[in-house]
């Protein structure tokens, strides 16, 4: 039963109030076919929604089997439009991305009912003699279908109740007779029918008239007494079972965001552009960073973990790690006495370069000329390719010969052999005597742009002067290299006269350290080019969300339509949730391969390193998923929190 008890229903239009409902007191008996009529703007569909829970009054009681809706929560209203209500509109308010079947499915969806789901829809239209247009649209339909369609939907999940406004006021007689006809024989079956109508003809097929006007119920006649039926006990209150997630859930929610998605597929492509641009960026980013520091530690760790540098002045630990003191303060007789006296030494190689022009013929090029002794080679793991390298009498006799990097053979020589030629440093002219293997770049050093001449040499005949620029020191092993290291500071401390109280005039690094700060420098430079591209990211998601705003608003009226058949809050939530987290991820995926397209092509036509990880691709893929998540929470929320009667009223 239902029993209205001095319902008032109050508008506000600005600051004025427009009273839609006065006083209204009324009961509707189990198995009662009632037609409310009255003029425009007498406030039948008002009443109407009242009755159906899409609405509230402003005043009064709504009493359903005894109980007042008030105290119903939005889930139990959801739960009741649900189960116990159905409703037929004048509009039909079909969805129109859906078939007639699906369409008819959607109560069954929201009642959390997944059994026989497709069977119960089918035969759902059966009853309303419209199973062979069940794959149809909308758009594909005649009137009148369209509203055996609704119908058919307001049936299947078998209420207690069919509220149905103007059901025929868009269709002709015929189809309007048809309508009415269904509707008789769903109230000879026990379903209570309220109805609103204004037309007499369409009135004439109930059982009651209520006539309403100016808000106030004027007239309320039974036309059959006979018919009526008796009224029931009134039923307890019964918990609605609460719908417990699901699989299936989830991917229903999944085929109506898709199908959101693919009917604006342009726009949807719009809104992951972002997405794509951001995603492809970090990844890009990322494995130029990756490349660039996994050459660098290549470099490095071919030199070997036992290789200890010594030099000059104070190095200062820091965010700008700088040398600092006397940067003559190490000497080659230094050199001698660490090869000498530290037992976990194996070979020391002092050397000391600069930057100088180089003539060969009619050609010349500024490279560097690094003066080394004989030890360099094996010190630095940096053989010679062709002719020999430097030796002990070349150093000790002061030769000018000369060992040329590849980077140097090829600016200077071309294809020409240059072993046994002759070429011009500082006016001196030496002698090539070999040719280094190639060493590649390391950053944006080429390790081959070089000239290795004997160091006494470049100290005496070249740049007159007596001191080293480092001192490169083998320990015997791994092991040692502490040990080494705290043999070498000892000894040059003692050399160099150092007090107690003061601070070395040197500094040594071990390779192993050199290689952490570089990876640590790398990686911090990777994640800061990363982050940078983050930023579209963020925008794609700011993208992501006005998109969304934009579509809750076109799709107020749909959101009304899912909300008076029953969806809860959640429902609704979830779906533009998902939409937005779909947007995003596809947005990932096309980002992610394009990423990886662009980073190839970086490899091979820049001639950079890249290094493409699972961590940058599930890092990127993540920031997608977050970003959709985060920007399409406020847009689903709000839609989620639209009253039901207001959506269904938005045009």
């Amino acid at each position: 039963m239902i029993e209205l008890k001095n319902i008032h229903k109050t508008y506000r239009m600005g600051d004025i109030k427009v009273p839609a409902l006065r006083n209204i007191s009324l009961k509707v008996e189990e198995g009662e076919f009632v037609a409310i009529m009255g003029p425009s703007g007498s406030g039948k569909s008002t009443l109407l929604n009242i009755l159906g829970c899409l609405d509230v009054p402003t005043s009064g009681q709504c009493l359903l089997g005894g109980i007042n809706v008030s105290e119903f929560s939005d889930y139990e209203l959801a739960g009741i439009r649900n189960e116990k209500i159905g409703f037929v509109f004048q509009t039909f308010n079909l969805l129109p991305r859906l078939t007639a079947l699906s369409n008819v499915e959607l109560p069954l969806i929201y009642a959390g009912n997944q059994k026989e789901r497709k069977e119960r829809a089918i035969n759902a239209l059966q009853a309303v003699n419209l199973e062979e247009r069940a794959s149809h649209r909308p758009r594909e339909l005649s009137g009148g279908e369209q509203q055996r369609v609704a119908i058919a939907r307001a049936i299947i999940n078998e209420p207690t109740t069919i509220l149905a406004d103007e059901p025929t006021g868009n269709l002709d007689s015929k189809a309007g007779e048809e309508i009415m006809l269904i509707i008789s024989e769903l109230n000879k079956k026990g379903i209570t029918i309220i109805m609103v109508t204004h037309e007499e003809s369409i009135a004439s097929h109930a059982k009651r008239v209520i006539r309403l006007k100016d808000g106030e119920i004027i007239k309320d006649k039974k036309i059959s007494k006979s018919d009526e039926i008796s009224q029931s006990p009134t039923p307890t209150r019964q918990e609605k079972k609460r719908r417990t997630f699901s699989l299936s859930e989830l991917k229903e929610s999944l085929i109506m965001a898709v199908s959101s998605i693919s009917s604006n597929k342009l726009r949807s492509f719009l809104t992951m552009l972002g997405i794509i641009v951001g995603v492809s960026a970090v990844i890009a980013m990322i494995s130029i960073g990756q490349g660039a520091g996994a050459q660098i530690t290549e470099h490095i760790s071919q030199l070997g973990a036992n290789l200890l540098m010594v030099r000059p002045g104070a190095f200062q630990r820091g965010p700008a790690r700088t040398v600092t003191g006397n940067i003559t303060s190490l000497t080659y007789e230094d050199a001698q006495v660490i090869a000498e006296q530290c037992p976990s030494v194996a070979k020391v190689d002092p050397s000391y370069s600069r930057n100088a022009q180089v003539v060969y013929g009619n050609k010349n090029t500024n490279t560097i000329i690094n003066g080394v002794t004989p030890n360099f080679p094996e010190v630095k793991n940096f053989p010679v390719e062709q002719g020999s390298f430097l030796t002990e009498e070349d150093n000790r006799l002061m030769r000018r010969v000369a060992v040329l990097g590849k980077t140097v053979v090829k600016d200077l020589f071309g294809e020409e052999d240059p072993v046994g030629q002759y070429i011009k440093i500082k006016r001196s002219i030496f002698q090539v005597i070999g040719v280094m293997s190639e060493k590649g770049s390391s950053g944006w050093r080429d390790e081959d742009d070089i000239i290795f001449v004997p160091l006494k040499t470049a100290q005496k005949r070249l740049f007159g002067v007596d001191y080293v620029s480092i001192i490169n020191v083998e320990a015997k092993s791994e092991d040692v290299m502490d040990k080494a290291t705290s043999e070498i500071k000892s000894l040059l401390r003692e050399r160099h006269r150092i007090q107690k109280s003061k601070e070395d005039d040197f500094s040594i690094l071990s390779q192993v350290e050199i290689l952490s700060t570089m990876q640590t420098t790398t990686k911090t430079f990777t994640m800061l080019l990363a982050s940078i591209a983050m930023v579209s990211l963020i925008v794609g998601g700011i993208g992501i969300m006005n998109i969304m705003f934009v579509s809750v608003t076109e799709r107020t009226r749909e959101i009304g339509i899912r909300k008076a058949i029953g969806a809860q809050r959640r429902d609704i939530l979830s779906q533009f949730l998902i939409e937005a987290i779909i947007v995003s991820l596809s947005g990932g995926v096309i980002g992610v391969i394009l990423g990886i397209f662009v980073s190839k092509l970086t490899s091979q036509f820049a001639g950079w390193p890249t290094v493409i990880t699972s961590f940058s691709v599930l890092l990127s893929f993540s920031f997608a998923f977050t970003v959709g998540l985060f920007f399409g929470f406020y847009p689903a929320r709000k839609a989620s929190l639209l009253n039901p009667i207001d959506a269904l009223r938005y045009e």
